[in-house]
């Protein structure tokens, strides 16, 4: 039975691939859960044009992608944040809060999925942050000020 996966589904198929599984299972697993529908040959036509679109999408989403990360690369985001005397953070930044920041700062929309960092930051000062997109790496300098300093001065 040719079926069209709606889904991704673990060791059968990707999102609005075609794919041939056993009837039994395409027909009282796939199609019965809406995870699929049957292939049919307008239904194949569609679901390949749709996913020509998706992938012009993407491709155009990840360029623009590494275009923003060389952008970003040339000046350093500043955050102002609530820290102790020492230094350390009430609450860790985490890439949520750093995406947020780079586009509040230089509208540059990076998606918090391509920011990498192995820990959130807990510590004032200057950090090396690192985007991803694919291939294309960057870094950019993040730069964080104790909001407690800049109301003592």
């Amino acid at each position: 039975m040719k079926v069209i996966l709606l889904k991704d589904v673990p060791g059968v198929g990707r999102k609005y691939e075609v794919k041939e599984v056993s009837n039994g299972y395409g027909r009282n697993v796939l199609v019965s859960k809406k995870i699929a529908i049957l292939a049919t040959e307008k239904a194949e036509k569609h679901y390949t044009a749709l996913r020509a679109t998706i992938s012009t999408e993407h491709t155009i989403d990840h360029e623009l992608l590494r275009k923003n990360i060389e952008t970003r690369a040339e000046k350093p985001i500043t955050m102002m944040v609530e820290a102790n005397d020492e230094g350390h953070l009430y609450a860790g930044i985490h890439q949520k809060e750093i995406a947020l920041a780079i586009e509040k700062e230089t509208r540059l929309i990076i998606p918090e999925s391509a920011i990498v960092l192995d820990k959130p930051i807990k510590i004032i000062g200057e950090h090396s942050v690192t985007v991803e997109a694919g291939e294309t790496k960057g870094e950019f300098v993040l730069n964080i000020i104790s909001l407690s300093k800049t109301r003592n001065t």
